[in-house]
């Protein structure tokens, strides 16, 4: 029978279809998202007979306990949960050249020589390309099988017939189904792709990993409806010209969402950073105005960074503002509040926040150490280099309570810090800990009165 052509419309959010174009989307209220695709459908398809699911009761549903598959690379089965899941589908995005490809293959040979079967499945190097680069990083058992397709039909065949344990797809946009007419990499194709891969892991209990592009905005290329659909969504961040790489869970149906893995590149690959706030604070400057250390929490894990402040009186009519790794709303706020309850008068001047070392944090907990780096920077006198701080600060400029505070302590204690300063109220309930000084604040003027 002959295709019949339509021409439809997708919402590039979300995935909805309408056959004329819409201004804002009916699903997701969003605005200028339609996109226009041509799609053609076979006629005179006979959908072969498939008996009924029934529901059943949830206690006769036995289950036992989840065995996860350890990829080798500590770092990345934090950000997992503690491992791989069987049956899962995970979509790994990030930026071009940021190492995506480059830890997929790491694991695939850590596995490999394991005794898993891993098929790795690249619809953009040929094999010799994907030989090189795994020749940099190391020698790899028989056990790993390579397939150069963009075919979707012919990879699905080959999934079922080799039946690996682990498969990567290197990339979803460049997969492509013979029926959807569409070009690789639009709305339907992707779409399609990813319920192929879908099916394929819950129905055969293959762990798969998809490899997705970014657009300029920093989401995945395609439909917001692919996140959806996934179990596990990893965001690789940093900047691909600088040696560290920060691997995050946005997204986890099997762990806990925002844990993070610390990368560094080098020629073999991706090493892992055993202790991130060691490597965050490496470099940081004696006895310099502007500078403190905070701790943030990122999933389960406390990490010290190192907030910079550069204060200074503007030569021009506006004051310019900018930040680097935090919010740039929440640091004209803060320095609002500096200027109401505090009544510094720093409403003329450039202000120049950053976060060291690449790293990008929105918690609320860093607000006292932002607030603490720009009063340090404005009256040039610098910040005891034994202590660290961390509190949420309001629009009263009262300091208020953070989670996991017991943790950020031990954290700093860990790397030799004797001082913390903390809001009052999170030390009610908290066990006291030895060889480090806690510091109560309830608002920003005591904390100030420390610099």
């Amino acid at each position: 029978m002959a295709k019949k052509s339509t021409t439809v419309f997708f919402c590039q959010e979300c995935g909805h279809e309408s056959s004329k174009w819409m201004g804002q989307c009916p699903a997701c209220k969003k605005w200028n998202t339609f996109v226009e695709e041509k799609t053609s459908v076979a006629g005179g398809k006979i959908t072969p007979f498939r008996e009924a699911a029934k529901p059943v009761r949830i206690g006769s549903i036995s289950m036992g306990e989840e065995e996860r598959m350890h990829t080798g690379i500590a770092e990345l089965d934090r950000v997992l949960g503690g491992g791989i899941m069987h049956g899962s589908l995970t979509l790994v995005g990030g930026d071009p050249g940021i190492g995506k490809s480059t830890l997929l293959l790491q694991m695939c040979r850590l596995l490999a020589n394991a005794g898993r079967k891993v098929l790795y499945i690249s619809g953009e190097e040929s094999l010799k390309q994907i030989k090189l680069r795994a020749v940099r990083i190391g020698d790899f058992q028989d056990s790993m099988l390579l397939l150069c397709e963009t075919d979707l039909g012919i990879v699905e065949e080959t999934i079922r017939h080799t039946e690996p344990e682990i498969v990567v797809i290197d990339s979803i946009q460049t997969m492509y189904q013979e029926s959807v007419s569409s070009a690789p990499g639009s709305v339907s194709q992707v779409r399609e792709a990813t319920n192929v891969f879908l099916q394929l892991a819950k129905g055969t209990g293959t762990s798969i990993f998809i490899v997705g592009h970014v657009t300029k905005e920093g989401t995945v290329a395609g439909p917001r409806v692919l996140e959806h659909m996934v179990d596990t969504v990893l965001y690789f961040e940093g900047d691909r010209y600088a040696s560290y790489r920060i691997l995050r869970g946005v997204k986890n149906r099997f762990g806990s969402t925002n844990e993070i893995g610390v990368f560094e590149m080098r020629k073999e690959g991706l090493i892992e950073v055993e202790n991130p706030s060691e490597y965050m604070l490496s470099g940081k400057p004696a006895g310099a105005s502007g500078s403190v250390v905070v701790c943030s929490v990122e999933g389960t894990r406390p990490i010290l960074i190192e907030i910079q402040a550069l204060v200074c009186r503007t030569n021009f009519g506006i004051p310019r503002r900018q930040t680097t790794g935090t919010d740039f709303n929440r640091v004209n706020l803060l320095m609002a509040v500096l200027e109401k309850r505090l009544g510094l008068q720093i409403g003329d001047c450039d202000a120049y926040v950053n976060i060291a070392g690449g790293m990008k944090i929105s918690e609320p907990a860093i607000d006292l150490g932002l607030i603490m780096a720009i009063v340090s920077s404005f009256k040039n006198r610098a910040i005891d280099e034994r202590m660290i701080v961390f509190g949420e600060v309001g629009l009263s400029g009262e300091v208020r309570a953070v989670s996991m505070a017991q943790q950020r302590v031990q954290e700093a204690k860990k790397l030799g810090y004797e001082t913390v300063v903390m809001p009052r109220v999170n030390l009610e309930g908290m066990d006291r800990t030895d060889g480090i000084r806690i510091i109560g604040v309830g608002g920003i003027g005591e904390a100030i009165d420390l610099i």
